[in-house]
């Protein structure tokens, strides 16, 4: 059975990552509200539905592309049940073909790994030049959840704090779609 905890007001006692430490240093900072739980790695469709329904909203999905030559970097936002279509994303943006960027870079410019992709790596320098890209339906949503950069804590937050507070203090400004 997947493990998810009740939901938390609190950081976690120890935290797995330096990202983890300043994301919750950085709600503190800006008064942000939010909640979070602990659980099994969330790696499947199935485990984030049961993250879902102990959370009280839809994570969001969290995309990690780059180009051919590995120059540009984009994390998309969307929301779980949108299918990814390579073709249609580069069209909107009017980039050349992108691709799922390799692990090692993930690492390298948000400090995560696989399964742990999220918008609250912008908080990191080596994050500047990431295009943030996000779907407009999930920016219209009251309530936005991902991780909290590890694969087995979730935090959900408003949205609008997320988009008045959080990416502003980080400097990106993301282009929504």
């Amino acid at each position: 059975m997947f493990k998810v905890s009740e939901l938390m007001t609190t950081p976690p006692a120890e935290f797995s990552t330096a990202l983890e430490e300043k994301v919750y240093e950085t709600f503190s900072s800006l008064g942000m509200e939010w909640w979070r739980v602990d659980t099994d790695p969330g790696l499947t469709m199935e485990d984030c539905q049961n993250i879902d329904r102990k959370i009280g909203c839809r994570i969001v999905k969290t995309i990690f592309l780059c180009n051919r030559q590995q120059t540009e970097f984009y994390l998309y936002v969307t929301t779980d049940d949108k299918p990814f279509v390579t073709k249609d994303f580069c069209r909107t943006l009017g980039i050349p073909r992108v691709s799922f960027a390799p692990a090692d870079r993930l690492m390298e410019l948000t400090g995560v790994s696989v399964g742990a992709t999220t918008v609250l790596s912008m908080l990191l320098p080596s994050a500047e030049k990431v295009h943030l890209v996000m779907d407009r339906s999930v920016t219209e949503d009251e309530w936005f959840a991902c991780t909290d950069g590890t694969a087995t804590c979730f935090v959900k937050m408003r949205t609008v704090d997320l988009m008045e507070k959080f990416l502003p203090s980080t400097g990106h400004v993301p282009l929504i779609i």
